[in-house]
């Protein structure tokens, strides 16, 4: 029997076992995913101290442990070091980003999808080197991290960046989240804990729960990490190291300053934290500033996809690896991919050797722009964040409309968004906001339509 009488003690979850049979760690994980999915624990309820609800159900305080670490694996609850368990703000949120199948009429403005009016570029340079006598080693393996020339191409083009990399130092990977997941995998270990903002992109969401590690939000000031909030961290929830975007960060699209990037290089360098620095965005910016990488080359593993900028196809990112971490990161990449397509990567080096990709680039920033005029017109009267070179916006919502219910409203109205609850780490209650993808619409009109169809929602709301 309990110790403690709890007939009128508070408690915020009172699991009832009477419904579930087999062992009792299984159940409590079943009782708290249905408590979570059915609405019955919100995001951010702080649950019962391990102790006190092992003592409700009279039942070993191991049980518990072990089912509110199972918990955290699946991504349900996040614990914090004297703060408590408490059900995550992305319990129920849907981390898959990509475009689903969905009917015709609703306009896509959820998924990020790069513009692929340059596709015919990318196809006829690939079709010269299929015509070459040495072709069919094109499809065939290649060598795992990249033959020279495509080591070279990669240098080439972080130098666009402002990064003078060395061409030694450069991995290939078979995308962004490809290099992420590899990444992730070299520097930490199952259980390890890393620091990402509080709002963060949902790929690496992903890639930790696959890999059981942990993410845990960094304190921020105007969307931006603090030092303070790096340290304390490190010292107090023992964070192992840090996922950074600076460049257009997904979903707030907000771009660090240059003192914050010299700041996150320091801690890295001081407290020996690895640091996996998303710059798939770097290049959209007319005048880019220089990656973390770039002022701590050694703690920072930097990665750079040619998905946003050149063709979402090509399936090729290059990654500058600290000398410590490249071993790991071969073997990695050598267990997702065997090695690169050697047809795509060649593919790649040619364009970025004979600037090719320079000038999808240039367009692509330009077509961004002409986009982002429009958004700016129609939500004249909106808190939007992002600036006119920024793939994704960030709109702010009235208080009195959560970013998950104008999800629902405007997929009602026939357009795709998403709210800002699929990017939340930890506990905090997610900004009421939603995150558009400015260049995934099929043309400026339907660009135009999704728009204004998502502003009416927001003129009713108001009034």
């Amino acid at each position: 029997m309990p110790v403690n009488s709890f007939d009128n003690y508070p408690m915020s979850w009172k699991p009832d076992f009477s419904r579930h049979t087999g062992p009792k760690y299984l159940s409590l994980v079943k009782m708290l995913e249905e408590d979570i999915k059915n609405g019955t624990l919100k995001a951010g309820t702080k649950l019962p101290p391990q102790r006190e609800l092992a003592d409700y159900l009279d039942i070993n305080l191991s049980t518990v442990s072990r089912a509110f670490k199972l918990c955290e694996q699946k991504g349900l609850v996040c614990s914090s070091v004297g703060s408590g368990t408490f059900v995550s703000s992305d319990a129920t949120a849907q981390t898959l980003l990509l475009c689903e199948e969905r009917d015709r009429h609703v306009i896509e403005m959820g998924a990020i999808v790069p513009f692929t009016s340059c596709n015919h570029l990318v196809r006829q340079y690939m079709e010269k080197l299929l015509k070459r006598q040495d072709s069919l080693n094109l499809l065939s393996y290649g060598i795992p991290e990249g033959t020279k020339r495509h080591r070279s191409a990669g240098a080439l083009w972080l130098q666009k960046s402002g990064f003078t990399a060395d061409s030694a130092q450069i991995l290939l990977a078979a995308g962004g989240q490809n290099a992420l997941t590899a990444s992730l995998g070299a520097c930490f270990e199952r259980g390890d804990k890393v620091g990402t903002d509080p709002l963060t992109y949902p790929g690496v969401k992903s890639a930790a729960k696959l890999l059981g590690i942990h993410l845990i939000p960094i304190q921020t000031r105007n969307y931006e990490m603090t030092e303070e909030g790096i340290r304390y961290a490190r010292q107090n929830e023992g964070v192992k190291g840090l996922y950074i975007i600076p460049d257009f960060h997904n979903p707030t699209a907000h771009t660090m300053s240059l003192e914050t990037r010299q700041m996150i290089a320091k801690c890295a360098v001081e407290m020996d934290l690895p640091v996996i620095e998303d710059g798939i965005n770097n290049l959209l910016a007319d005048a880019p500033l220089p990656p973390v990488a770039s002022f701590a080359p050694e703690s920072v593993i930097y990665l750079s996809s040619l998905s946003k900028t050149v063709s979402a196809g090509l399936r090729t990112a290059f990654l500058h690896t600290p000398r410590r971490y490249r071993q790991k990161l071969i073997a990695a990449l050598y267990a997702m991919n065997i090695s690169v397509s050697p047809l795509l990567a060649t593919t790649a080096a040619g364009l970025i050797e004979e600037e090719i990709a320079g000038q999808i680039l240039s367009e692509r920033r330009q077509k961004i722009r002409e986009r982002n005029l429009i958004v700016d017109e129609i939500l004249k009267d909106t808190q939007v964040s992002g600036t006119a070179a920024s793939p994704l916006r960030y709109i702010h919502l009235p208080e009195s409309f959560t970013g998950k219910e104008f999800e629902t409203y405007a997929e009602k109205a026939g357009v795709q968004v998403y709210g800002a609850e699929r990017f939340c780490v930890g506990n905090k209650p997610a900004p009421n906001a939603v995150r558009i993808a400015v260049t995934t619409p099929q043309s400026t009109e339907e660009l135009a339509e999704g728009v204004k169809r998502l502003h009416k929602l927001l003129i009713k709301k108001r009034s």
